[in-house]
């Protein structure tokens, strides 16, 4: 019986696995597809020789986390390369913002749409710089992190206090303008706000575009050479090498509860997978609440609440083999890993309303990554491997173009929009659409079938809006690890600190085993001593007097 059952290989689960190994615990993990991984895979699925990232592709948070470089992955064989610049956002004129990992070519491209935007940015990154250690140390730890936030309070009252602490509640379109008069700036920030599903209007979004802005500029949009699942495989060989083992293709049906406590997990096939201490589920807060444990055993109010959980816009991405580089108008676009593509802030919130009003949008924004241009591994020479994904509701009731778009996601609607899309990258790169030699259409659903954790083809395990985070998830009173059952954890991307590849769920549930069994242990040993000390009572009191 191994000491923790993990269900899920995604790199939560195989992060909360190995932080486990590593204090000693045997660990098996359980996953319902025939490889691990989880949204960190790729493959060759588009054209033999193009590899392709299934989901994710690009990692700053990874490349910020203090709990992956814990893991000291690179010796498993885990390299990490970088486009020559960061980001790009060209518009139709031509013009272009560029997000490089050198201040001075970042600030050079915002001084080109307005001067003294240059500067504008450098105090953005000052402001960062002095913030940086106790931002990451409260984003990675569990709620509340107490002493990352007692240093964060401290650097705050240094640097503006308040005043900052607005700047970054701001809706991102108001962040821009205050910062910045012309546009580039204002692109950086929107444009990587809404990589999570924040409206340029919408509070917080401009602390959201700040902290992926500058994790950019300070550590880039970096990859795994050769394919996202290198880092998947990393974890798996590090983990096997202390013990651990990974069961693929189980499907976990049950969280197996006796008197308060998991003790397992049941599978679809009936197998029972025993844990002695801990069971850490590295699934959206819907499925463990609603499916996974039986609801006899959780708080009505929480399945209440539960009730109320906001997912994350649904995803549609597009796979391309390309037989040569991409034709932006905006030449500096060319040598861009991720690519933004709308026509400026307007043209974001215009998109983020449709989508507010359930309407597959006419004019999707989409990121563009060109993995070719990144890590030459990915594709033969002279060629390029690309994708894009956008964002679509949840639940769709009508269609913004004209196409008559339902949701239904049959070969003919992801035909039309994946054709949407490559009409909005032509906008852009006229010409782009005579360079695919294959594409593949991932639809929210085909997503979904891919990792149960995508539900809908959500991506970030419940929505990034304020409303949902920090105490807020995925449920109110919720922030951390710990369940209403003992020795259940959440350990998903719907915990803090939410989506992203960085693994800080699965580390903060491991942690909060890891705890948990201390103090059950402690509190065992301190019975048992209460009870031999009351023993030890009774057997003086039955003495008989001393002599004498």
């Amino acid at each position: 019986m191994p000491d923790a059952v993990v269900i899920g290989a995604g790199p939560n689960g195989l992060v909360a696995a190995n932080v486990l190994a590593d204090a000693g615990w045997s660990v098996t993990v359980v996953e319902e597809q025939a490889v691990p991984g989880g949204a960190v895979r790729h493959d060759e699925g588009v054209r033999p020789g193009f590899v392709h990232d299934l989901f994710s592709s690009f990692y700053p948070l990874a490349a910020a986390s203090p709990v992956l470089a814990a893991l000291r992955l690179d010796r498993e064989g885990l390299r990490w390369t970088h486009a020559p610049e960061v980001l790009a956002h060209p518009l139709v004129d031509g013009r272009c913002a560029v997000l490089s990992r050198d201040l001075d070519v970042t600030a050079a491209s915002l001084d080109a749409f307005a001067d003294g935007d240059g500067a504008a940015w450098r105090e953005l990154h000052d402001v960062w710089d002095g913030l940086r250690q106790n931002v990451l140390g409260a984003l990675f730890t569990p709620f509340p992190p107490v002493r990352a936030a007692t240093g964060l309070a401290r650097r705050l009252r240094t640097a503006g206090g308040l005043r900052l602490a607005r700047s970054l509640l701001l809706p991102v379109r108001r962040l821009g303008e205050e910062e910045f008069h012309g546009e580039g700036g204002r692109l950086l920030l929107a444009g990587n706000a809404l990589h999570a599903d924040l409206s340029p209007e919408a509070a917080g979004s401009g602390g959201f575009g700040w902290l992926m802005s500058m994790l950019g500029q300070t550590y880039g949009f970096p990859v795994p050479v050769g394919g996202s699942g290198a880092l998947t495989s990393a974890l798996v060989r590090r983990l096997e090498s202390r013990g651990g083992r990974v069961l693929c293709g189980r499907r976990v049906v049950e969280v197996v509860v006796r008197g308060g406590r998991a003790v397992g997990v049941r599978t679809a096939e009936g197998e029972t997978v025993a844990a002695a201490r801990a069971v850490l589920a590295d699934v959206s807060a819907p499925a463990l609440y609603g499916e996974l444990v039986d609801a006899a055993h959780l708080p009505g109010q929480l399945l209440a609440d539960l009730g109320k959980f906001q997912w994350d816009f649904a995803t549609f991405k597009v796979d391309w083999a390309l037989d040569g580089p991409v034709p932006w108008r905006a030449h500096e676009a060319s040598t861009a890993g991720t690519v933004h593509l709308a026509d400026g802030v307007d043209e974001l919130t215009r998109f983020a309303a449709q989508i507010a009003q359930h309407l597959v949008p006419d004019r999707p924004f989409a990121l563009f990554g060109q993995m070719t241009t990144t890590d030459a591994a990915r594709s033969p020479r002279g060629t390029e491997s690309a994708w894009a994904y956008t964002h679509v509701p949840q639940r769709i009731t009508g269609d913004a173009g004209e196409e008559g778009l339902t949701g239904r996601w049959d070969e003919r609607e992801q035909n039309l929009m994946a054709d949407r899309v490559e009409r909005q990258v032509e906008r852009f790169a006229p010409g782009f659409r005579s360079a695919v030699l294959a594409r593949r259409v991932l639809a929210p659903a085909t997503l979904e079938s891919l990792d149960a954790n995508l539900h809908g083809g959500a991506i970030n395990g419940g929505t990034t809006a304020l409303h949902q985070q920090l105490v807020l998830r995925p449920t109110p009173g919720s922030g951390r690890p710990e369940t209403p059952v003992a020795g259940l954890y959440l350990a998903s991307a719907s915990a803090h600190p939410g989506g992203g590849v960085h693994g800080a769920p699965g580390a903060n549930a491991a942690r909060a085993a890891l705890r948990g069994h201390r103090h059950a242990s402690l509190s065992r040993a301190q019975r048992l001593l209460t009870h031999r000390d009351r023993k030890g009572d009774r057997a003086v009191r039955r003495l008989p007097p001393a002599a004498g």
